[in-house]
C-alpha cells in the first residue's frame, strides 16, 4: 500500500502503513498556522482489502465538534464522491473503515474543488458577453486573485458583491459559486437576465487560492485567517482582503454575501448582522425579506438553527460580512453550508456535496433579484 498527497489540495501525515487493519494517520496543519482538519490523499494497492484508518489527532482538530455524525468522502475517479458509512469518532480519534473496490482511491474531508477547476470556471464565465474577468492583484504566493464582473458599470446599476472560500478547506463555497454563475449566465433564465440588466455583480470565486492549493483548512500562505482581517488588512500578509476591500470601495456595495462551510452544524443557515453597530430597523426589514425569500425558494435552507448571539465577541468587525454591514450599511450576510449532511433533507450516499452546493448557489439568484427590485428608489 501507498499513500500520497503531493497534489493540489493534498494534505495528510502518515504515521504507519504496515497493516491495512491499522493504518495510522495524522491531520496535517496549515502551512503557517496550527489549524488542522482538512485532509485529502490518495491510497493505492488495497483493492478488496478491509481498511481501518485512524486519524490520531482528530481530538485536537480546529473543530472537534465536527466529527460526531461526520462521514468521510471517497472517490475512485475524482468526479463522483460518496460518503463512507464506516466513519466514527471514538476515544478522541477519527476512524474510517472502508474496503476499496479498486487499487486507487481518494479520501477527503469534503469533495475537493481544484485550482484547475477554478481556472476553467473563470474561462467559461468570460465567454459570456456580459462578463469581464479582472485580476485584482497577487496573493502571497503570487497567484491571481480573480474577480468575475457580471453586468456593465453604468449609472443605476446596483453593486452586489459575492465572495467565497476565505477558508480554503470550505470547498462547498466555490461549488456554490459555480452553480450561481452557471445560472446567472444562462441566456434562457429570466431571473438571470433581469439581474444582468439591473446589477453590477462582483464575484470572487476563491478568496484564498494559495491556501486551497496548499491543502490548508483555514488560512492563507502567510498563516492569516482572512475572515479576521477585514478591519485592518495587511497588504503583505493578507493582500487578498486588502485588494478586495479596495475594489469594493471603488464600486460601492448594496448587497454582500460571504459563502462558507461549517464543520459542526448539519444545516444551511445565515450568520446575520443584528449585532453590528449601527444596524437599523430598515436594515433589519431588508435582511428579513432576503432571508425569507431564500427560505421560500430553497428547502435546503432553514432559519431555526445557526450561530448563537455573541459568538464573535470583540472580533465582530474583523469578519467580512460584519465589516461590510457596518461600513456600507447594506444587507450583508454570511452563508454557511454543512461539511456533514443537511439534517432536514439528508442524503445517505452523498451527504452535503458539490452538486447540492451548486443548486443552492443557483437558488440564490431569486432573493438577490427581489432585494434589488425592492431597494429604495427603484
Amino acid at each position: 500500500m501507498r499513500i500520497s498527497s503531493s497534489f493540489d489540495s493534498g494534505a495528510i501525515e502518515v504515521v504507519s502503513l504496515d497493516d491495512a487493519a491499522d493504518v495510522r494517520l495524522r491531520l496535517r496543519p496549515d502551512n503557517a498556522a496550527d489549524f488542522h482538519q482538512w485532509f485529502h490523499f490518495r491510497l493505492t494497492g488495497a483493492a478488496g482489502r478491509p481498511l481501518r484508518m485512524v486519524f490520531e489527532n482528530a481530538a485536537t482538530a480546529a473543530y472537534p465538534d465536527g466529527w460526531p455524525g461526520y462521514r468521510c468522502v471517497a472517490s475512485y475517479d475524482r468526479q463522483h464522491w460518496f460518503r463512507i458509512a464506516g466513519t466514527r469518532f471514538e476515544n478522541g480519534e477519527l476512524v474510517v473503515e472502508h474496503t476499496p473496490a479498486h487499487d486507487s482511491v481518494y479520501y477527503a474531508y469534503f469533495e475537493p474543488y481544484s485550482h484547475e477547476r477554478h481556472l476553467d470556471l473563470i474561462a467559461r464565465a468570460e465567454r459570456s458577453p456580459d462578463v469581464r474577468v479582472r485580476s485584482l492583484g497577487s496573493t502571497v504566493d503570487g497567484r491571481d486573485l480573480d474577480l468575475v464582473v457580471v453586468g456593465r458599470e453604468a449609472p443605476g446599476r446596483v453593486p452586489v458583491w459575492i465572495i467565497a472560500r476565505q477558508h480554503p478547506g470550505e470547498t462547498m463555497a466555490e461549488w456554490f459559486v459555480e452553480g450561481l454563475l452557471e445560472r446567472l449566465l444562462d441566456g434562457a433564465d429570466p431571473v438571470a437576465r433581469r439581474l444582468r440588466e439591473q446589477a453590477l455583480l462582483c464575484i470572487v470565486p476563491n478568496m484564498n487560492p494559495d491556501g486551497a492549493v496548499r491543502g490548508n483548512l483555514r488560512t492563507n500562505a502567510a498563516g492569516r485567517n482572512l475572515n479576521r482581517e477585514w478591519r485592518d488588512p495587511d497588504p503583505l500578509a493578507s493582500p487578498e482582503v486588502f485588494l478586495v476591500r479596495a475594489a469594493m470601495e471603488r464600486t460601492g456595495c448594496a448587497l454582500f454575501l460571504d459563502i462558507h462551510g461549517d464543520e459542526a452544524l448539519p444545516y444551511v443557515f445565515f450568520s446575520t448582522a443584528e449585532e453590528v453597530p449601527g444596524f437599523t430597523a430598515a436594515a433589519a426589514a431588508a435582511q428579513a425579506r432576503f432571508v425569507e425569500t431564500f427560505r421560500a425558494v430553497s428547502p435546503d435552507f432553514q432559519t431555526e438553527e445557526g450561530y448563537k448571539p455573541g459568538r464573535f465577541g470583540e472580533e465582530l468587525l474583523t469578519l467580512a460580512s460584519k465589516w461590510v454591514a457596518n461600513h456600507f450599511g447594506c444587507v450583508s450576510l454570511t452563508l454557511e453550508m454543512p461539511f456533514k449532511d443537511n439534517a432536514i433533507l439528508p442524503d445517505a450516499e452523498a451527504g452535503w456535496n458539490g452538486a447540492r452546493s451548486k443548486r443552492l448557489g443557483a437558488a440564490m439568484l431569486t432573493p438577490i433579484l427581489r432585494h434589488l427590485e425592492e431597494a429604495p428608489g427603484r
